[in-house]
């Protein structure tokens, strides 16, 4: 498996990103092919001090050819071009293969 995660910073109107990416962005999130899950949050905490970001986005795929040609297709890439109408403190994307620990 492979993981997407999507770290937002807090952003200029956190009204406005939430309603988008409720409303617009995550009806692109839907149309992703070879997507297995995904999941957000704007509940975002630190264990100590002030919480880092605002929101936070994982994706799982079959590995990371799976995740390379769902970026690359055209949903992907009205995805991503769609960050720039919410996401006004930015995006940190990482991803990574995920290892099994059970067993």
């Amino acid at each position: 498996m492979h993981k997407l995660l999507v770290l937002y910073p807090e952003p200029a109107d956190p009204d406005h990103f939430r309603d988008y990416y409720v409303t617009k962005h995550l009806p692109l999130v839907m149309e992703w092919p070879g997507l297995l899950a995904w999941r957000y949050s704007f509940d975002v905490a630190a264990t100590r001090g002030e919480k880092p970001y605002f929101a936070v986005f994982e994706a799982e795929f079959a590995d990371a050819a799976a995740m390379a040609a769902a970026q690359s297709s055209p949903q992907g890439r009205r995805l991503t071009a769609d960050v720039a109408n919410y996401a006004t403190g930015g995006a940190v994307v990482i991803h990574y293969p995920v290892q099994d620990s059970t067993g």
